[in-house]
């Protein structure tokens, strides 16, 4: 009998022994970085990055690519360091049983930080969901840069930089900040589509300890960069999640309204048929231009099932940004707030609605805006803060969308925020008017007090005669009467009926062509 002959007979290397060993290696492997480190994530009230991937995913869905993959770093110690799966789970699965590609950062395993492999296993996911067509999820929770891998840590993040650039428009990008993201790791998510951050975690490029050192100012990590401050002050996250289970909750849900890639239609998802008017909405908005109101309710009446899932709910809360349906069908919904600065459009309301345009027309999300903005915000600030490049964002984004444009002008739509917010001369393909719209260059008082100053001033009474030019002025111009005259309104609609208008022009736009001169990209304001 031969050595090989009794070694298999003594069962020393067997098949089962080695697919023994590689059970073992896969179970050693999946705990990260051990039980004391799982439980210390624990008790911060985070989840690990397998428990994310699992609740993320359909049951059974998930499968993992990279799992041995290690770094070939030997310097300051790295040859014998334990970095199970260099600290990335990577791999692909299913959302709502549509499949999709993710990377989770394991902060059990060296903090999470990211080196060569690190990153190159994110890099592939990245690239295989932009060759298979499906949405990309990073969940972070990483310490930043792997120091011991010097620049190999640093070009690691370029080239999910640059994948980040190569995905965009073609497959959506959801980014979860679940933990820190500090540095250069911040960046990636700032080039994806969507940012969900949880109340656990923070995000900078510079840490208070810095920030302290070089400019003496001192913050706390959480009003530096929690979620609360992303989305109040900065506007850099698009949803706030108390803990890790809603973040998950948020992203499957947003993943609901979206298509696969760019060159898909969103799904069709529980169409509520029901079209017929609706009388609650003429009571919502009231007819005198001074008073508030909360355009979400108009909203709610205008969905399928009153579900609308905000975007930067938080965020420039003077208009209203957000995915729907009608009648099964995905809808952008873009709306002017008059509850908040009576619905004006600023710096920060130009760059968020311009923001949301884009990514609907890059995925094929029809646009419906609803209109009632007074004009944009008047002051030294917004005009030296550049009110006039930010605004020329929604222009620049309501011009350049090819997808079905809709527009209800509920109210107000004065001067140049009118344009601004999808006219028919920006390329509407239908404009609905209420009975309420008042299309001018600007307010009945603004304009009666231009146009009729001097025989205002010569009146016998100046004020008497002032409220009769306002009158004048707003029967005349400030009535959608005269921009449906001009073919500017397309009609003008009982509000109870706004809902089947609206249906019934998605249903005649489904199958919109729009064809653009050829040219590399245009050239957006900045």
């Amino acid at each position: 009998m031969t050595a090989m002959a009794a070694k298999k007979k003594t069962g020393a290397n067997t098949m089962a022994q080695r697919i023994e060993a590689v059970h073992e290696a896969r179970v050693r492997t999946r705990a990260g970085g051990g039980e004391k480190r799982i439980a210390k994530q624990h008790e911060q009230g985070k989840m690990t990055a397998r428990e994310r991937l699992d609740a993320l995913l359909d049951e059974g869905t998930f499968q993992e690519i990279g799992l041995f993959r290690k770094n070939r770093t030997v310097t300051f110690g790295m040859d014998k360091a334990d970095m199970p799966a260099d600290g990335v789970v990577t791999g692909s699965g299913a959302v709502l049983g549509r499949p999709v590609h993710v990377a989770s950062q394991d902060f059990t395993v060296v903090g999470g930080s990211a080196g060569e492999t690190h990153s190159k296993k994110v890099v592939e996911m990245m690239e295989a969901a932009l060759t298979c067509g499906t949405p990309f999820i990073f969940i972070n929770d990483s310490g930043g840069a792997r120091v011991q891998e010097g620049i190999d840590s640093l070009s690691g993040y370029g080239q999910v930089f640059y994948s980040n650039v190569r995905l965009s428009g073609a497959v959506p990008q959801i980014s979860i900040i679940a933990g820190p993201c500090a540095g250069g790791a911040s960046y990636s998510p700032a080039l994806t589509d969507f940012i969900i951050q949880t109340r656990q975690s923070q995000m900078f490029i510079t840490g208070p300890n810095v920030i302290e050192q070089v400019t003496k100012e001192k913050v706390t990590a959480e009003a530096l960069g929690g979620a609360d401050a992303h989305m109040g002050i900065s506007g850099v996250n698009h949803f706030v999640a108390d803990n890790d289970e809603q973040a998950i909750l948020i992203a499957q849900k947003l993943l609901s309204f979206l298509p696969q890639n760019n060159t898909e239609d969103p799904p069709i998802v529980d169409p509520d048929p029901f079209v017929e008017p609706n009388p609650e909405l003429a009571d919502i908005v009231p007819p005198e231009g001074t008073k508030g109101y909360d355009v979400r309710e108009v909203i709610a009446r205008l969905v399928d099932h009153a579900d609308f899932l905000e975007v930067q709910a938080g965020y420039a809360m003077n208009i209203v940004v957000g995915f729907a349906r009608i009648t099964g069908r995905t809808v952008g919904i873009i709306a002017n707030q008059p509850n908040v600065m009576a619905g004006v459009l600023d710096i920060n309301a130009s760059d968020k609605g311009s923001q949301f345009i884009r990514f609907c027309n890059a995925f094929n999300i029809p646009l419906v805006t609803l209109v009632d903005v007074p004009g944009f915000l008047p002051g030294v600030a917004q005009e030296h803060g550049g009110i006039i490049r930010h605004g020329a964002k929604m222009l620049y984004a309501y011009s350049a969308a090819t997808v079905p444009k809709i527009t209800v002008v509920l109210r107000k739509a004065y001067g140049g925020a009118y344009l601004a917010m999808c006219s028919k001369d920006l390329g509407a393909d239908q404009v609905f008017a209420w009975p309420t719209a008042e299309i001018a260059v600007m307010g009945a008082e603004g304009a009666a007090a231009v146009v009729f100053k001097k025989e205002i001033d010569s009146a016998d009474d100046p004020e008497a005669r002032r409220l009769e030019m306002v009158e004048e002025y707003r029967e005349t111009f400030a009535t959608p009467f005269v921009a449906a005259a001009r073919g500017l309104v397309d009609d003008i609609i009982d509000p109870a009926d706004t809902r089947r208008k609206v249906a019934m022009a998605l249903a005649l736009l489904i199958n919109k062509r729009e064809l653009r001169p050829a040219k590399k990209h245009g050239l957006s304001p900045t």
